[in-house]
């Protein structure tokens, strides 16, 4: 009489609800998680003592020394701000404006800019500075 072995059961880990919380937690990073807006360009904010934070600044503006006037990481003319900030404006209509000047820009072109914000249709609009260090 022939033998027979006990054929054993392989037993299987079923990974599906791991993967589904994995799911379910890489949703929830992605919705939870803030993005911070940058006008493209690096600057050298000057320092103000009564500086405050701004939380809905959405529409960032920011001008260099030479000039040259970012928006969302993207170099424009002067002639090109209102339109941009139009645009902006469309999709977040709460939303404020924020320039961001280089501590040796000129003052004449933070104007300009300041004027074409406002023929935009917002007359919210801050200058971002930071604190002094001490």
């Amino acid at each position: 009489m022939a033998r027979r072995h006990a054929h054993e059961d392989e037993t299987e880990i079923n990974i599906t609800p791991m993967l589904d919380i994995v799911f379910i937690m890489l949703i929830f990073f992605i919705v939870t998680t803030s993005f911070t807006k940058e006008t493209g360009a690096v600057i050298k904010k000057p320092e103000a003592v009564s500086t405050t934070a701004k939380k809905n600044g959405t529409i960032l503006i920011g001008i260099r020394t030479n000039d040259d006037i970012w928006i969302a990481k993207r170099e424009v003319k002067i002639s090109e701000v209102r339109a941009a900030v139009e645009r902006a404006h469309a999709e977040n209509p709460k939303g404020s404006v924020v320039i961001i000047a280089d501590r040796g820009a000129r003052v004449g072109m933070v104007t300009k800019v300041m004027d074409q914000v406002k023929a935009a249709g917002i007359s919210d609009i801050a200058i971002s500075a930071d604190l002094p260090r001490n």
